[in-house]
């Protein structure tokens, strides 16, 4: 466990995050994670491409891998709906969920996303009630559930996913209710005042793991980019540049499987339900 100790305000952390180099969940699944056999669609609507769910392995373990995926060129970033899923995406993480469920597979969630897709088709196929849907039953799922913050971490549109035993963070990613110009332009009326936002939303890694929001800050090495310029699909990750952080990545994923995997299911259900009630409350 490791808190921030550099000198990054809170406004070059939301840019770190959103840095189109920074790996992203499929760079992930071919480097840390194997064998990923990847499902497609909700069996109500459609298919999302913005969340990519499947059965991996990481070392022995065999799990289910839900995250969300942005693209680096614009037509991968229209095709993956610049990572704002829609209902249909929603659902089929739980339908993955319930998948690993069944087969007593860990669940393996991986955030990254500004937030849930506001269109108006999306709220005609029930947005608001896939995410509240996906909260509900996450928090009651039998199979121990590891949720990381790869990167931006935008509101209802990462609490769809971010249901779990432990929330990990890397360091420079960010978890928010809003972003910092939304959360500018309704203060202030002026996005610029974003820096002046950030502050006040305290939504680095460090400020959640102080308010106790997250369990686990996973360092990372100045390396962690890719070279997005290697391939028309959005880049090859360069394992020489960012081998470092993916390993700590996978250490901190690994050792908290380990610790879920002896704890009594009553136990585990049990301190998942406090840590989120416990979200919020205050001592006057």
């Amino acid at each position: 466990m490791k808190k921030e100790t550099d000198d990054k305000n809170a406004f070059e952390r939301v840019q770190i995050a959103r840095d189109a180099e920074r790996p992203y969940t499929n760079d992930l699944l071919e480097t840390i994670f194997s064998d990923f056999q990847e499902i497609h669609g909700d069996r109500r609507y459609a298919d999302d491409p913005a969340v990519v769910c499947g059965f991996a392995k990481i070392d022995d373990y065999e799990v289910a891998v839900i995250g969300q995926q942005k693209g680096r060129d614009i037509n991968s970033r229209r095709h993956r709906n610049f990572a704002m899923p829609k209902p249909e995406g929603y659902r089929k993480a739980l339908r993955m969920m319930k998948l690993a469920e069944k087969f007593g597979r860990p669940v393996i969630t991986l955030i990254d996303t500004p937030g849930a897709y506001p269109g108006i088709d999306a709220e005609e196929r029930g947005q608001a009630e896939a995410i509240a849907f996906n909260l509900r039953e996450m928090a009651n799922l039998k199979v121990p559930t590891i949720v990381v913050v790869l990167g931006e971490g935008g509101s209802g549109g990462a609490l769809a996913i971010g249901v779990g035993d432990r929330v990990l963070m890397l360091e420079n990613s960010v978890y928010s209710v809003i972003t910092p110009e939304g959360c500018a332009a309704i203060l202030w009326k002026d996005a610029a005042q974003a820096p002046r936002a950030a502050e006040s939303l305290k939504l680095t890694a460090a400020n959640l793991l102080d308010l106790g929001l997250v369990d686990e800050i996973v360092t990372e090495s100045e390396d962690w980019k890719i070279d997005a310029s290697t391939s028309q699909s959005g880049g090859e990750v360069d394992n020489s540049k960012f081998e470092k952080a993916a390993n700590e990545l996978k250490k901190a994923i690994l050792q908290n499987l380990k610790q879920l995997e002896k704890m009594p299911f009553e136990k585990r259900m049990d301190e998942r339900y406090k840590k989120f009630r416990n979200m919020g409350k205050f001592i006057c």
